[in-house]
C-alpha cells in the first residue's frame, strides 16, 4: 500500500498492530502455562481474554474507516515473543523465570501503550472521534495492565531475590 498522508500511515499501523495482537494471543498462552505463580497465571490467562477483546475493537475501528480489518505482519512484535519464547526455555528457578516472564510481557505491554498511543493521537488530528475513542480504550487497558504487571513483579522479584 502507498502512503500518501496521515490516514495511509494510520491504517499501515492499524494493520500492523492488528498482526501484533493476534501473535499476543498465541503467546499469552503459553506464558500462562509457563508461569508458576498463581497471580501470574491467572493475569496472563485474564489478559488473553482482555486481548482478544481488543482485537474485535480494531475490527471495529477498521469498520469505522470502511476498511476490511487485514493484517500486516508485525516484525517487533514476532521479536518482542521470540525474545520471551527463549526466556521459557532456560533452566531457571520458578521464581526467577516468573520475573523474567513479567519483564518480557512489559516489554510487550510498553510497545502496545506507545503503538495505541500514536494511533490515537493521529486519529484525533484526523478528526476520527471515533476510531480515537476506541484506540484510547485500549490504551488505558494496556497501561493497566502493565500496571498490574508492575505490582506482581514487586512481589516475585523479591522470591526471585532469595531464590537459590
Amino acid at each position: 500500500m502507498a502512503i500518501h498522508n496521515l490516514q495511509d500511515a494510520l491504517i499501515e499501523e492499524l494493520r500492523d498492530v492488528l498482526s501484533a495482537e493476534k501473535q499476543i494471543t498465541r503467546a499469552l498462552k503459553q506464558m500462562a502455562k509457563k508461569s508458576t505463580n498463581e497471580q501470574l497465571k491467572a493475569a496472563f490467562e485474564s489478559h488473553l481474554e482482555e486481548t482478544e477483546g481488543q482485537i474485535e475493537r480494531l475490527q471495529d475501528v477498521f469498520g469505522e474507516l470502511d476498511k476490511a480489518p487485514r493484517s500486516k505482519h508485525c516484525a517487533a512484535m514476532e521479536g518482542l515473543i521470540e525474545e520471551g519464547k527463549e526466556i521459557m526455555e532456560e533452566d531457571a528457578e520458578p521464581e526467577v523465570l516468573d520475573a523474567m516472564l513479567i519483564a518480557a510481557a512489559q516489554k510487550v505491554e510498553h510497545y502496545e501503550i506507545a503503538t495505541y498511543g500514536t494511533l490515537r493521537t493521529w486519529a484525533e488530528q484526523l478528526g476520527m472521534t471515533k476510531v480515537a475513542q476506541l484506540l484510547e480504550e485500549t490504551l488505558e487497558e494496556e497501561k493497566a495492565t502493565d500496571e498490574k504487571l508492575s505490582q506482581l513483579a514487586a512481589e516475585i522479584n523479591q522470591e526471585a531475590q532469595t531464590a537459590e
